[in-house]
């Protein structure tokens, strides 16, 4: 039986912490007009409330949890077992960056005419910061950072991904599992789309200006985060530990703008070429659509 005290509270506080902090940057200008902390510094009052409150709601929650329900550490997920749980790190090491490019490959070849193979975005981000070094040859530095983003990103971004996987599959997820693992996989994995609402509202992911806003941006991120969230959390089920997930979730954060280095405009922003397009995300959709086949109920 689903412990529905617990879970509510988990969900009432996930939502309420990560909420609250996107309307106080609603109300201070929202993504694109948030206020720079230190003048020239770039970063701004959303990147702060954005990385270290609204992504670190959900983990937050789970902790107020455990002390507010008593409900002591026990099956938190955080033990490593990296001895028999191997596999499962290195498919989430490596599996969200390949089919990230797959799904980058299949964009381009539905909209050939979107694909840029001069690097003419890519140029003028150089020449505006002054980067000699790459400006005659910048499909060098695509090769770099594509490396640099399959073999380190995952690392770089465990900080801000355990915020949320501590969260939805650290807690969330082995609280459904009573259900069936497939439906927790579901469920988890909608509530996790829905989570991320208000910053798509506020142009995250898909920005403002394309047909259907805000809705149909809505409604593709719960099929892409449900895309995502079956691969993720399957990992984190077969493995028994919520490591396998952080790293999935930073590898997939770390290289999921590379569609952008090769796209002009204007482009179906909801259909790719990142992986939080439609198509983009179909690699995704189709192995976690037979993950979700092969878990037994």
């Amino acid at each position: 039986m689903v412990d529905k005290k617990r879970l509510y509270l988990f969900l009432a506080l996930a939502f309420g912490i990560s909420w609250l902090s996107a309307l106080a940057i609603s109300l201070t200008g929202g993504l694109e007009n948030s206020p720079e902390i230190l003048p020239g510094s770039g970063i701004t009052l959303a990147l702060i409330l954005l990385s270290s409150v609204y992504m670190w709601g959900p983990a937050a929650a789970h902790i107020l949890t455990r002390l507010l329900t008593r409900e002591g550490w026990q099956g938190n997920l955080l033990a490593l077992k990296i001895r028999t749980a191997w596999p499962f790190y290195l498919t989430g090491w490596f599996g969200p960056g390949i089919m990230t490019i797959v799904g980058i490959l299949l964009f381009f070849l539905a909209f050939p005419h979107t694909y840029d193979a001069g690097f003419t975005t890519l140029q003028e981000q150089l020449r505006a910061s002054g980067n000699q070094v790459f400006l005659d040859n910048p499909g060098s530095l695509v090769i770099q950072q594509t490396m640099m983003a399959l073999i380190i990103s995952p690392l770089l971004n465990l900080a801000a991904t355990f915020g949320e996987e501590f969260g939805w599959r650290g807690y969330l997820l082995p609280k459904l599992n009573v259900l069936g693992k497939r439906k927790a996989l579901l469920i988890s994995s909608l509530i996790w789309g829905v989570w991320h609402w208000p910053v798509i509202a506020m142009g995250h992911n898909y920005g403002l200006s394309y047909a259907g806003f805000p809705w149909l941006g809505l409604l593709a991120t719960v099929w892409v985060m449900l895309s995502f969230g079956i691969f993720i959390g399957w990992l984190s089920q077969r493995a028994e530990s919520v490591w396998p997930a952080v790293i999935a979730h930073g590898a997939l954060n770390g290289i999921a703008a590379l569609g952008l280095l090769f796209v002009l405009e204007p482009f179906p922003v909801l259909l790719g070429p990142t992986p939080a397009g439609i198509l983009s995300c179909l690699p995704f959709t189709l192995v976690s659509g037979m993950l979700l086949l092969r878990t037994k109920e």
